[in-house]
């Protein structure tokens, strides 16, 4: 089953398999929300990182360099 079909009944369901009882009045709510968050990570799977550097090859400056540039 596509998440894109995921239905109030099916999003109850799975909730409750989780061990996660809900009201009746949320199971829309729930399901709007799972179709959306796997519409944003089936965009991010999509998403090639094959020349991305590992996060231990990452600096963000030097301790002590800190660069301030919020505005009140």
């Amino acid at each position: 089953m596509s998440t894109d079909e995921l239905t109030a009944a099916e999003a109850a369901r799975w909730a409750a398999r989780a061990g996660l009882p809900l009201e009746e009045a949320r199971h829309d709510g729930v399901a709007a929300t799972a179709r959306h968050i796997h519409a944003v990570v089936s965009v991010l799977r999509e998403l090639d990182f094959g020349d991305t550097p590992p996060a231990f090859a990452y600096r963000a400056g030097e301790p002590g360099e800190e660069e301030l540039d919020a505005a009140v």
